[in-house]
This record gives C-alpha cells, structure tokens and sequence, in this order.
C-alpha cells in the first residue's frame, strides 16, 4: 500500500469480499479509481478470493448478500465501459459519474452538499460535500462511521492534511474540524451514517441546518 492516508487493511479486506455496506463500498471505489497502486492491491486480494472460492464447499448465503453483491458490481464497474455519464460533474471519478445527483443545498457559510443517488443502507448514504478556500465546518463529532474520499483540494484537520485521494474514516470517537487549506475549493464524497453531532449550546442551535 501507498504511504499517504488510506483505508484501513480491514476495510479493504472487507470490500474486496464484498462485505462493505453499498455506502461504504460507493466511497472506496472512488478512492481505488484515484489510487491505482491500491486497486491492483484490492484486484489481487479478489484473486485469491476467487481461487479459494473454486476449492471450497458451497454453504447458505447470508440474508441480504445479493443485494449487498448487486450494489458492489454496481460501485465497482460492472459494464461502466458502456454506460453514459448520469450527472452534470464529469470530473468525478467514473464510480460517481454513473449516479443520478441531488440539487446542491446550503450546510453552513461556505459549505453546500449534493446527495448521490447510490443506494443506501439504512441510514447511511452518499454526499458530495463542497468547502470553499479557508472554510471550516462546525467541530463535530458522528452519530456513526463517515467515510470521506477527497477528489479535489485539500483539507486539514488538527493533526493531519488530506488531499486529492486521501481517505478519512472517523466515528463517533472522532472529534474533528476539517478546514479547506487548499487554493481551490475541497470537493469529498462522504458515506456518512446518521448525522453529524454538534456540542455546546451553539452546536445544538445550529444542528437543525447541519443535516447533510
């Protein structure tokens, strides 16, 4: 693996097995098609899945592994090289170019968000989120996992910088304040799972215009 900031060896063990829940497996598939050296990792990890598949005894499928397999072709290509382009960004990477975008919304100064039309699990689904230059968001915290995949920009939390490509896995345990250090705006696309949590009695007045 590359040395700047990426998945987790566990989350990608888990996509490449198919067990990412479509949100998260939308997220990571825009972050392999930016991070070729970490595609061909996760192209070899389904290699030796697939031989080992030839070799084992079949058993009884899990409930909802075909619709988890489904969204996973989706997310990872299936006949992408066919398909037409279903939103106006074509500077997305092809993963994102083949869903139906949301109007953008206003999130706070600075900060809108468009929801990408993947599908969903339960709660969690997929945003583009979009900071202007030297916008910060509110200091936040997760009511579940967020996932986030620059694709263009930068931006910095207090301990680390991520850039185009960089991936960022954060949860409830996180506390952070991502702020856009980059010229340009910070365009992510974020699996996030119910709603971000703002503290004090600022954060609590302003949570209503923070849905994302």
């Amino acid at each position: 693996l590359i040395a700047t900031r990426n998945p987790s060896e566990e989350r990608l063990l888990a996509y490449a097995a198919g067990n990412l829940s479509p949100p998260e497996a939308v997220v990571l598939a825009a972050h392999l098609a930016l991070r070729p050296a970490n595609r061909a990792w996760v192209d070899r990890l389904q290699a030796v899945g697939g031989e080992l598949l030839e070799t084992t005894s079949p058993s009884r499928l899990s409930d909802g592994a075909l619709s988890r397999a489904m969204a996973r072709i989706d997310a990872d290509g299936g006949e992408a090289a066919i398909r037409p382009a279903l939103n106006d960004m074509p500077e997305l990477p092809e993963p994102l170019r083949r869903y139906e975008l949301g109007p953008w919304r206003w999130a706070g100064p600075g900060i809108r968000v468009r929801s990408v039309q993947a599908p969903r699990d339960g709660q969690c689904r997929v945003i583009l989120l979009k900071i202007e230059p030297g916008r910060e968001t509110p200091r936040h915290t997760h009511e579940g996992v967020e996932l986030t995949c620059v694709l263009s920009g930068a931006y910095a939390t207090e301990t680390e910088r991520f850039d185009v490509g960089d991936f960022e896995e954060a949860d409830g345990d996180v506390m952070h304040q991502p702020r856009v250090v980059s010229d340009e705006p910070c365009l992510c696309v974020v699996a996030l799972a119910g709603e971000i949590q703002l503290p004090g009695l600022l954060g609590r007045l302003m949570q209503p215009f923070m849905r994302l």
